[in-house]
């Protein structure tokens, strides 16, 4: 298929309008079959031979050059496993060890919490007077000192979906002689990246969002191949080991990008990650951008011109703009919730930001008209102010 809108190869409820693939993308059609095939003939029929006849033992490595293709990364440079979290931790401790001397991990207000606390709780484990120090994300390039061993960054916000200049940003990091890593949870499968280009040392990242890996879907690490094999994997785990079936008592890190993992993987996860994929097949990702942003602007002038109450929180320009859009209104949980009753599903981000993501895979100039017109309802009509929708869910 040649089209970006591939709408047809994923499972979207009847009547609904899916704008929260940014948080968890749905399900792709192929993959119920294809895993209850896993279920039955891998895990059913091989049982423990699957790890070599089925090829559980390489899954991580072979879906990462997957996912390395959408980021811009030379195969075998990628590798999949643990959770975003984790990853995030191997990258940021290795990221020390490469400058000694330096204390500094800089980060933006805008990142993912996970990102900080997970930094926190290095700097604790670590107690060596290491410091995070977060500023405004405008202030980050002028934040970047010689103290800076490490600069700690998600491409795309969150919550406004603001975008940083990841070239840019990595050669001032290298210029001030600090390490960079890249967190692209919100960039993976959504706009173009090209870590060969930027240079960056290390990038991490999660497939239950743009890439529809599923709930719990496995997260991904990226070092760059220069560094490969000289990298300290804080978490030596026993499948980063050079020779894990000899059961040696001391770690010895294996080769390149294979150091990076940890623990068994998620094989049945992984399987589904490796199924979704094939929905990106000869995509391009300048096209899904293209396909985005127009999806993005179709939505803007009609969310504004239908209900000015709504302010935009995402930048204007487009270029400076992720794959989502995010408005702001005092009552944005109860909003949500009401749109989502009327089958227009986004999400919602303390402490009043009401988000929505936008994929051409499955969304189109139609989804996004229908999108406007509830939207539109919901608010005109204050169906919002219901008590049912107030009452915060423990996910929002």
């Amino acid at each position: 298929m040649s089209d970006v809108n591939r709408k047809s190869l994923f499972h979207i409820p009847d009547g609904v309008i899916y704008l929260d693939g940014n948080s968890l993308g749905p399900l792709p059609r192929a993959v119920p079959d294809a895993m209850a095939s896993v279920l039955a003939e891998e895990w059913g029929n091989l049982l423990i031979k699957g790890w070599n006849a089925a090829g559980w033992m390489e899954q991580p490595s072979r879906v990462g050059d997957i996912v390395g293709r959408l980021i811009g990364a030379p195969a075998r440079s990628v590798v999949m496993g643990d959770t975003l979290s984790i990853k995030v931790y191997q990258a940021v401790a290795a990221a020390l060890k490469m400058r000694p001397g330096r204390k500094v991990i800089l980060s933006d207000t805008g990142n993912f919490p996970t990102d900080l606390y997970m930094v926190e709780g290095l700097i604790r484990t670590l107690d060596q007077g290491y410091e995070l120090q977060t500023v405004a994300p405008d202030d980050v390039e002028s934040a970047i000192t010689e103290n800076v061993a490490a600069v700690m960054l998600t491409q795309v916000d969150y919550r406004t979906g603001r975008m940083h200049d990841m070239n840019s940003l990595t050669a001032q990091a290298h210029a001030k002689g600090a390490v960079m890593i890249w967190d692209l949870a919100h960039s993976a499968g959504a706009i173009p990246v090209d870590l060969s280009a930027s240079n960056a040392e290390l990038a991490v990242g999660c497939t239950y969002k743009y890439l529809n890996g599923g709930p719990g879907a496995p997260a991904f690490i990226y070092v760059r191949p220069d560094l490969a094999d000289t990298i300290d994997p804080a978490l030596s785990g026993w499948l980063g080991h050079s020779e894990p079936f000899e059961f040696k008592l001391n770690y010895k890190p294996g080769e390149g990008i294979e150091r990076m993992r940890v623990g068994t993987p998620p094989v049945l996860q992984m399987a589904a990650l490796e199924f979704a994929m094939k929905a990106w097949e000869g995509v391009d990702m300048q096209e899904v951008r293209d396909a985005s942003v127009a999806l993005q602007e179709q939505f803007i002038a009609g969310v504004e011109g239908a209900v000015p109450s709504l302010e935009l929180v995402s930048p204007r320009d487009p270029a400076r703009r992720g794959s989502q859009v995010s408005f702001r209104f005092e009552h944005g949980y109860a909003a949500m919730q009401a749109l989502i009753h009327n089958d227009i599903i986004g999400d919602f981000r303390a402490p009043d930001i009401m988000r929505f993501g936008f994929t051409p895979l499955y969304l189109d100039a139609g989804d996004i008209e229908i999108a406007v017109e509830r939207i539109a309802r919901v608010m005109q009509d204050r169906l919002w102010d219901n008590p049912k929708f107030k009452t915060r869910n423990r996910v929002t």
